[in-house]
């Protein structure tokens, strides 16, 4: 496994497998790495020839400069896991390697980036698709996995594909949970081994309501989702929204054979938690 930390250096090795004719994958992160991570790298292996992973904490994505200073870094742990993982080429750099200027870029996405996550972290997909397409020009991937665990974003990048015209192909992971239910997430490692316990209703309750959709309009199903995870005193619910799963509209009514998405964000402590679920009616 090589590890590089300029853009210069991952340039160089990603060319000379190019040049071998290889497809080269590509898995962003922020590190602090964990099996949700690793299983977005095995989607890679299995769609491309080499596998690059970057690992870097985003500033301009945290509207919340606690957030960003908290956010768990765990670099050797993360360059192990990566080389058990078999990748090939890690990029880890400074931030001035990413921003040798400030990027003053605005994007436009819709609706898309002013709600929900939009909505609560003012910038963030702005910062999200800073970083991302300055990590796309730099690395030149054909092939990108994005976990569904964020499904917003991932809806908010695969429009910037779309709208930049990147010669990408996204392709979405399943979201990994922990035994008991808890979408897996960097942010886990700041719960108290209590927390962790309480945080797993949120699946439990996401669950439940996907039973009774049918019988309740889409407001009544997030109206009683919220209830339901703030009954818990350990928990608070910063959203919940029932969307089209594609454009991620909300909506007022059930459709016959149209899907959709609840995408929830939870406090437990002050640790912020988000995770979805899916409905087919």
């Amino acid at each position: 496994m090589l590890k590089t930390h300029t853009v210069n250096a991952v340039q160089a090795a990603i060319q000379n497998a190019a040049g071998q004719n290889k497809k080269i994958g590509f898995v962003p992160t922020m590190g602090a790495l964990h099996q949700g991570h690793l299983s977005l790298i095995d989607i890679a292996k299995e769609n491309a020839d080499v596998v690059v992973v970057s690992v870097f904490v985003n500033p301009t994505q945290f509207n919340d400069p606690k957030d960003f200073e908290k956010y768990p870094r765990t670099i050797d742990d993360d360059f192990r896991k990566l080389e058990e993982s078999g990748v090939d080429i890690v990029f880890n750099p400074e931030t001035s390697e990413i921003y040798p200027e400030e990027d003053i870029r605005n994007f436009d996405f819709g609706l898309l980036d002013k709600m929900m996550e939009g909505k609560h972290r003012p910038g963030h997909f702005e910062g999200v698709a800073q970083v991302v397409s300055r990590l796309f020009d730099i690395v030149k991937p054909q092939v990108v996995v994005f976990g569904e665990k964020d499904y917003q974003q991932l809806a908010v990048i695969k429009k910037l594909v779309n709208d930049y015209n990147y010669p990408i192909e996204i392709i979405p992971g399943p979201t990994l949970r922990e035994a008991n239910g808890l979408a897996m997430s960097s942010r886990n490692e700041r719960l108290t081994a209590d927390e962790r316990a309480n945080a797993a209703v949120i699946r439990a309750v996401l669950l439940e309501s996907q039973s009774i959709a049918g019988n309740y309009t889409p407001a009544q199903v997030e109206e009683w989702v919220i209830k339901k995870v703030n009954h818990n005193p350990h928990l608070t619910v910063e959203y919940f929204q029932i969307s089209d799963n594609e454009t991620l509209r909300p909506v007022t009514g059930w459709q016959e054979n149209c899907d959709y998405v609840g995408c929830i964000a939870v406090f437990c402590g002050d640790v912020r938690l988000i995770d979805n679920i899916k409905y087919s009616l």
